[in-house]
């Protein structure tokens, strides 16, 4: 088995332990607050804690590594003369899920860390764990930068010439 492979399923099983660890304490959460804190307005309270608080080195090197992976992805794709990332994605209804799917395969090692870091951040700066949280401020932080780096890396690399649809 090859290194990376190895590290990619590491770091998805500590996700996954880390998760189903999490969750008695969020569902104790629900219970106790009448809804779970992804939908509170805690939620919003702590938010600034985590621009502050340690941990807070993830908002560069996260979306610094989905930029990297994106120009990556977006010179492949002007090399091949396809579209902009974006505007398939919009435009393409029959390989949506086909690209949703590449971009996934190509960051989802990244997702699982930035899910784990959140989680790690989550602990260090609130002394708890909340899973919906964790599954959904890291991936924000990768799927905007990982985008609009890939459609504008494309448009560089095909320059003036016209892309094909499919």
């Amino acid at each position: 088995m090859n290194r990376q492979l190895v590290i990619r399923r590491v770091v998805f099983a500590l996700v996954i332990i880390v998760l189903v660890a999490s969750v008695p304490s969020s569902l104790r959460y629900a219970y106790e607050h009448g809804g779970f804190y992804l939908f509170s307005k805690q939620f919003l309270i702590d938010l600034p804690k985590r621009l502050n608080g340690p941990g807070r080195f993830r908002f560069v090197l996260q979306p610094t590594v989905a930029i990297f992976l994106g120009i990556r992805a977006g010179i492949a794709d002007g090399r091949a003369g396809r579209l902009p990332y974006i505007f398939s994605l919009l435009s393409d209804g029959k390989r949506r899920w086909q690209l949703l799917r590449e971009a996934f395969t190509q960051v989802a090692t990244l997702v699982a860390f930035v899910i784990l870091l959140d989680a790690i951040s989550q602990w260090l700066i609130l002394r708890a764990i909340y899973p919906g949280p964790a599954l959904v401020v890291g991936p924000v932080l990768i799927a905007f930068p990982y985008s609009l780096s890939r459609a504008l890396a494309n448009r560089f690399v095909r320059g003036g010439k016209p892309a094909q649809a499919a």
